[in-house]
């Protein structure tokens, strides 16, 4: 309905004003009707953005913020009239926000469930998956443990079961000692978490609630190199800079133990905690010519930024791949 006719409208109403609930109801009519015009009118105008600079939100988990914070510092130094802020509100934090159509990206280090994508429906957000490198979730303690260099994921299971009442290490197996045990993780709005339970506890979520939670991995390498008897999980990305503040465990997912390494990450002998790391990008945003350049941008340098940072890149082909969905 166009501008003058819905002001016609509104004039007639506003002269039969003394027509009680009839006014009413064509009051609320109209209400609605400019309202929904407005809506629209303001989504058609940034669907038709086309600018070639401004701003490129991005929020979500602090296992691919590696990866996509250097991609961003990359991209801005030949392209300064862009600002590229990158959140780390954990994958769940990240697409709340995401699917209300309020950032661009949203990284993920577990594939969107079905809520969040019927969420994204529901705002009338479409999205594009795209995968950016391959992660090893890695099983820490501090450099002072000199009993445990491998864990069953039995023992892993045992230790974070919504369950467990393990608090000292002797009860995980009898030759390790009378320590104190405390565990660091991430917080339920990560991806990390929602892998790690699903996978070890057979329940996406299921977990014990007794450790210390943090969204942010750098405050795990803090507490777990801090604290003599601590165990913790997070990406082998935040390991590889603070290999002198934590001690690796291999984990035994039945073929015998395996350490994450690039290798073992690559070829899946590093069973069964390796896992992709993705982005999500909202097709609506990739009409700014900026947005597409990005994104263009970070599949064509994802495997040099996300070896740098410690992660496994994809086979070329798989980046080809990935290219020809936002074409």
């Amino acid at each position: 309905m166009g501008v003058e006719t819905c002001m016609k409208l509104k004039n007639i109403v506003l002269s039969v004003r003394n027509l009680g609930l009839i006014s009413v109801f064509i009051f609320a009519l109209l209400s609605f009707i400019s309202c929904d015009s407005e809506k629209s009118s303001t989504k058609e105008k940034y669907s038709k953005n086309t600018d070639a600079h401004g701003m490129i939100e991005i929020d979500g988990s602090s296992t691919v913020y590696p990866i996509t914070v250097a991609v961003a510092e990359e991209f801005r130094k030949s392209r300064n009239d862009v600002q590229i802020p990158v959140g780390i509100s954990g994958t769940g934090g990240g697409m709340k926000r995401f699917t209300k159509g309020e950032i661009s990206i949203v990284d993920a280090s577990r594939p969107i469930k079905e809520k969040e994508a019927a969420a994204a429906e529901e705002n009338d957000v479409e999205f594009i998956e795209l995968e950016v490198a391959y992660d090893g979730l890695s099983v820490m303690v501090n450099p002072s443990n000199d009993w445990v260099d491998c864990l069953t994921t039995e023992e892993l299971n045992k230790i974070w079961a919504p369950d467990s009442k393990i608090t000292n290490w002797s009860e995980i197996r009898d030759s390790f000692p009378d320590q104190a045990l405390r565990l660091y993780g991430p917080g339920t709005d990560s991806g990390t978490f929602d892998y790690f339970t699903d996978t070890i506890n057979g329940e996406e979520g299921a977990s014990r609630a007794d450790y210390t939670p943090s969204e942010d991995d750098n405050v795990l390498v803090q507490g777990i190199s801090g604290d003599k008897g601590a165990l913790g999980y997070f990406g082998y990305a935040y390991y590889i800079p603070n290999q002198d503040k934590l001690k690796l465990v291999s984990v035994d997912g039945g073929t015998g133990c395996v350490s994450p390494t690039s290798t073992t990450i690559n070829d899946g002998t590093y069973s069964p905690l390796s896992r992709p790391l993705l982005i999500y990008v909202n097709k609506a945003h990739l009409t700014r010519q900026i947005v597409k350049e990005f994104v263009t941008y970070y599949l064509t340098n994802a495997a040099k930024y996300s070896e740098e940072v410690g992660y496994v890149s994809l086979p070329d082909s798989s980046y080809d791949q990935e290219l020809k969905k936002i074409q």
